[in-house]
């Protein structure tokens, strides 16, 4: 997946799911962030291991680290390919994109609390098909698991249909009753166009002619 630069959470969203069905070993990576060979001098120092004291396991070690920031490199625009050039692990490449587009800590978190509100006072809008509403209830599940805050199938099915059948009480609530003026008025529009057959005078059936009970 390729981030021109446009809806982060949902280009994380993906990327994640392929780094993870590449190698999971390299998503470990990434999220984890382990540390460059290393060697541990007399004096107790530890300094990154030379690279013609690399062993096997140190090469594969970071082969894997190169490959996991070849991934993430190949993915980005050149905005954010300098961002992030000079980092050296991919957890940095990583931590860094998520500052750059998620916020700090403490962003993410006012983030978090202004999409649950959304999740919690989420209701149906009025003429709005069932199709838009799902579309809009998804869209906020994705921004919140983008950012680490989900919910189980069972949680969210459960509150969609809870504020779906309010919404439906709601409006069965306030339907508005027929008007009987209205309703009077229509009848007294129908009795002026039926036609007597006895006087041929508007306004009142044969059977109650005023002529047949003079008679």
């Amino acid at each position: 997946p390729f981030f021109d630069g446009n809806n982060y959470s949902h280009w994380k969203a993906k990327m994640t799911i392929f780094i993870q069905s590449l190698d999971y070993n390299l998503w470990d990576l990434i999220v984890d962030g382990p540390n460059l060979p290393t060697v541990t001098l007399e004096n107790r120092n530890v300094i990154p291991k030379p690279r013609n004291t690399y062993d096997d396991n140190d090469r594969r070690m970071v082969q894997i680290k190169a490959k996991a920031k070849h991934i993430i490199i190949c993915a980005i625009n050149l905005n954010d390919f300098n961002r992030i050039s000079s980092c050296i692990l991919a957890k940095e490449m990583w931590d860094r994109l998520e500052v750059t587009y998620e916020g700090t800590n403490q962003v993410k978190e006012a983030k978090i609390s202004m999409l649950v509100h959304d999740y919690e006072m989420f209701t149906m809008n009025e003429n709005e098909d069932i199709k838009s509403m799902f579309s809009r209830f998804t869209n906020i599940i994705n921004e919140l698991q983008a950012l680490d805050k989900t919910y189980s199938n069972s949680e969210m099915l459960a509150h969609i249909t809870r504020k779906f059948k309010k919404f439906l009480a709601s409006k069965k609530k306030f339907r508005g009753k027929p008007n009987k003026k209205l309703y009077q008025k229509g009848e007294s529009r129908k009795l002026e166009e039926i036609i007597c057959f006895e006087c041929n005078k508007p306004g009142h059936y044969k059977s109650d002619c005023p002529r047949l009970k003079k008679k």
